[in-house]
């Protein structure tokens, strides 16, 4: 039985702590947004707790570094994880801090050998629902020209983006809301090339089986029709061999 290297036991153990830190970030961002009545003290509460899960993710992709056997070819391999824990020391704005987590709980939630393909694609779209969601609504909240007031609308217009229908009722005004219907759009298709490709994946498995079990049924037939050939020409033999005595 291959040995398990330092890293991988660092990465099996940590799976479970970072997801559960990862909903703590959810809960930590959405709060100052939901409740617009949220003191000063539980938003910095909530933006702390948002630093804190951050940190920890960058210790773990420092840990998994210094674990590594080929360090170089580990940057190069994991890049996105480094850039999501530089960008936000480069510039401390929250949506950078969503993004950079965002990018660490989903690179870390594709390691578990646990969760499968349609777990992950079910628990990305429910993520970027959600985070899309809260995110516009942060943004359009205040903006003169907004439409999207309401978590309700938010929740909408991030359905419509990711699905690409897009159904103009309630758009972005501002910048930042632009960028984030841009990021949803390209998450929406990626997502739904993924599906796709699981599904033909899964019609090609399921086509590919019934070809086996086509194939050895006709092996069986034909054993069996060998054997009956057989038994047919020892019949006649003993015929033969009786008429003859």
């Amino acid at each position: 039985m291959k040995e398990q290297s330092a890293q991988d036991r660092w990465e099996q153990h940590t799976q479970r702590p970072l997801l559960a830190l990862a909903v703590l970030f959810a809960v930590a961002y959405a709060v100052p947004i939901v409740d617009t009545s949220a003191g000063h003290s539980l938003t910095a509460a909530c933006t702390v707790a948002e630093w804190v899960v951050w940190g920890f993710f960058a210790v773990d992709y420092l840990m998994r570094l210094s674990l590594s056997r080929d360090r170089r070819g580990f940057v190069r391999q994991h890049w996105m994880d480094l850039c999501a824990v530089v960008v936000p020391l480069i510039q401390p704005l929250r949506l950078l801090r969503l993004v950079s987590t965002l990018l660490l709980v989903g690179r870390r939630a594709r390691m578990a050998s646990q969760i499968r393909v349609t777990t992950y694609v079910g628990g990305a779209v429910v993520g970027l629902l959600m985070f899309g969601s809260l995110a516009v609504l942060s943004v359009e909240r205040d903006s003169p020209n907004g439409n999207i007031r309401t978590l309700g609308d938010a929740v909408w217009w991030s359905f419509t983006t990711m699905t690409t229908v897009g159904y103009g009722d309630h758009a972005p005004t501002t910048g930042l809301g632009r960028m984030i219907a841009v990021g949803l759009m390209l998450s929406g298709i990626a997502l739904l090339g993924v599906v796709t490709a699981n599904i033909a994946a899964w019609f090609i498995e399921r086509f590919e089986k019934d070809d086996v079990e086509e194939r050895e049924q006709t092996e069986a037939i034909r054993a069996l029709t060998e054997e009956v050939r057989a038994l047919r020409a020892e019949v006649a033999a003993l015929r033969k061999t009786s008429v003859g005595g």
